[in-house]
């Protein structure tokens, strides 16, 4: 062997033992890549644009409600399952909640839009509980159940107000969607960042303990602390992003957007759902192997439902967002959203052959797609050609992730 050839087998075996003393997943490294390298083109292609604090708070703000969906979506496809309602599910309970709130109870009084919230959350569970019901129990394919929801609830949303657009909302609802009022401000932003670094220091620590208690190997410490200070630079790079956007005619900052703020709450509720609880072990199990999982006791066709009305409960959370910062209730919500969802959870490693997923992973998937469209917006691509580049995007994810399980070692 060469000197050359010797020099990179030890760079390569190096970089390997780096990126094994790390423990870094390269899929999700290669998207996180991928995602600054679009930043940066579309910045260049948009002459600084990209990188204004207002369109980054306008993406953020769009990518929650993907994001929220497509942490759903997740558990469904690790179930080895579909759902190609959820944009029709979200247009169906916006269009609901809106005409609650408008049109049946007294606009304005106290309860109106938490009751509508309530009802629309409701009705997405019962929607889901139902598709699930048809997929576990009757025996009907996922793909064609929920293929049939998205006819039915797109029909369902336009025969509520034959067609109409409803409006306005509730003035404190609005506040929801993250306009001119949804925000917390500068101050409760700061206070929000400290608090996510002291949990992850916190984590941290007890990680450790963990480790050394139970016998398990333990990283470095210069791993967790190197860690410790992305995740804070991360954190404390986003508020100052979200505090340098400021209400018109003022210089007051923003903050961070209520939609981003239940989107976290949704990733944290998600994360630990699927994580921690026995409810997410036996979907990944089922998703793993369902004859196995049923033959060790699991009841794979209620969890298998459970996952829909989950599914559903996150649809009706992101019909709320949109309802609220669209300040109506309009047919066109949630037009094609599927894909997008569908997408995000794919790009975020969520492999179609069920078993494997990531909530986090679907929320950088979503953050993608949710990229790529508001950059084409930016330069003034149509609407027809976006459709074109987003299908192109799936067809891309998916065999990405074909090749990528074929050479899984």
């Amino acid at each position: 062997m060469s000197n050359q050839a010797q020099q990179a087998a030890i760079k390569e075996n190096t970089l390997s033992r780096f990126l094994q003393t790390l423990d870094i997943d390269t899929r999700m490294l290669a998207m996180i890549v991928a995602l600054i390298v679009i930043w940066v083109i579309l910045n260049i292609m948009t002459d600084g644009i990209f990188f204004t604090a207002r369109n980054l708070y306008n993406l953020a703000v769009q990518s929650s409600v993907v994001g929220i969906m497509a942490t759903g979506m997740v558990l469904v496809i690790v179930s080895r399952n579909i759902d190609l309602s959820v944009g029709s599910l979200l247009g169906f309970t916006g269009m609901v909640i809106a005409y609650l709130q408008v049109h049946v109870f007294p606009l304005g009084a106290a309860w109106n839009w938490p009751l509508t919230i309530l009802c629309g959350l409701v009705l997405g569970g019962l929607v889901g509980v139902w598709q699930g019901w048809w997929i576990s129990y009757r025996g009907i394919p996922s793909f064609v159940t929920t293929l049939a929801g998205l006819l039915m609830f797109r029909g369902a949303a336009y025969l509520i107000t034959d067609g109409r657009t409803v409006a306005p909302m509730d003035k404190t609802y609005q506040i929801l969607g993250g306009g001119i009022d949804g925000s917390i401000g500068a101050t409760w932003s700061w206070i929000l960042a400290g608090m996510a670094i002291a949990w992850m220091l916190a984590n941290t620590i007890m990680v450790r303990r963990s480790c050394r208690k139970y016998g398990f190997y333990v990283k470095p410490l210069w791993v967790h602390l190197l860690y410790l200070t992305i995740g804070a630079a991360l954190v404390c790079g986003f508020v100052l992003v979200m505090n340098a956007y400021y209400k018109p005619r003022t210089e007051i900052p923003r903050g961070i957007p209520v939609p981003v703020l239940i989107m976290i709450f949704v990733v944290v509720g998600m994360s630990l759902l699927a994580k921690i609880t026995r409810f997410g072990r036996y979907v990944f199990a089922i998703g793993g192997n369902p004859e196995a999982a049923e033959l060790a006791g699991i009841a794979v066709k209620k969890i298998t439902t459970l996952v829909f009305m989950v599914m559903g409960i996150l649809c009706g959370i992101a019909a709320v967002i949109t309802t609220a910062r669209l300040n109506a209730g309009a047919n066109s919500m949630g037009m094609l959203a599927e894909l997008n969802v569908i997408a995000a959870a794919v790009i975020g490693g969520t492999s179609l052959a069920g078993g494997q997923g990531t909530i986090y992973g679907a929320i950088l998937g979503a953050v993608i797609m949710q990229s790529l469209d508001s950059g084409m917006v930016l330069l003034g691509i149509s609407s027809a050609m976006r459709q074109l580049v987003i299908g192109a995007v799936l067809i891309l994810a998916v065999w990405f992730d074909v090749v990528y399980n074929k050479n899984k070692p």
